[in-house]
């Protein structure tokens, strides 16, 4: 290869680099992760230790709630109006919020309700009733500065065709529309929505 050839071959391979360099700057390989991130504590949970069978107390599948598309993901939602609706800056959950409302509903079921919880697997070979249902609402009101949890419950109770429905609310205060408050205040509501669905339970045994 001559000298003039070499070269151009090199002055090619320098273009092809210079022009990837911008577009490399543009690219982002997943966000800039915050800080901490959110979950739910279960004020009532299983003692450690203590064994459990369906034959010796009411089964129970606890089924991840569905919900609406603002809280489909791992954002906190804040309702500024009747149509408006943003979220909560650097506030983001551990998983999404559905699963993790529906694993403390389940804790909660067996600590307070002294129910067996079962995977819809598992519930083949147990009579159990079944627990689904909606978040409607897992988030900040602005307006009124309170986190607010909305589960409208739909129990199929063991043994039985019909289907029972309940709606389930809690409101807390918040001090500030930050991830700090957030967090706290929907942890606390989450709980008090999950003592009333484990009573509500517990009553129709």
């Amino acid at each position: 290869m001559t000298v003039r050839r070499m070269i151009a071959s090199g002055s090619r391979h320098l273009l092809v680099i210079a022009a990837a360099l911008p577009l490399a700057g543009c690219l982002s390989f997943g966000g800039k992760p915050p800080k901490q991130l959110l979950t739910l504590a279960a004020a009532s949970q299983p003692q450690p230790g203590v064994e459990q069978t369906s034959s010796a107390a009411s089964a129970i599948v606890v089924q991840v709630p569905a919900v609406p598309q603002s809280i489909a993901n791992t954002r906190v939602p804040v309702q500024s109006s009747d149509t408006t609706i943003a979220y909560v800056k650097d506030a983001q959950w551990a998983e999404p919020p559905a699963r993790l409302f529906a694993r403390l509903l389940a804790d909660t079921a067996t600590a307070r309700a002294k129910m067996v919880v079962l995977s819809p697997a598992q519930s083949f070979g147990a009579p159990s009733a079944d627990l689904a249902g909606e978040l409607r609402s897992f988030g900040l009101d602005a307006t009124r500065r309170e986190a607010v949890v909305i589960y409208d419950a739909a129990l199929t109770r063991a043994g039985r065709t019909e289907v029972e429905k309940r709606r389930f609310e809690a409101r807390v205060p918040v001090a500030a529309i930050d991830a700090l408050s957030a967090g706290a205040a929907l942890s606390q509501g989450a709980n008090d929505v999950a003592v009333q669905v484990a009573d509500w339970l517990r009553a129709g045994r």
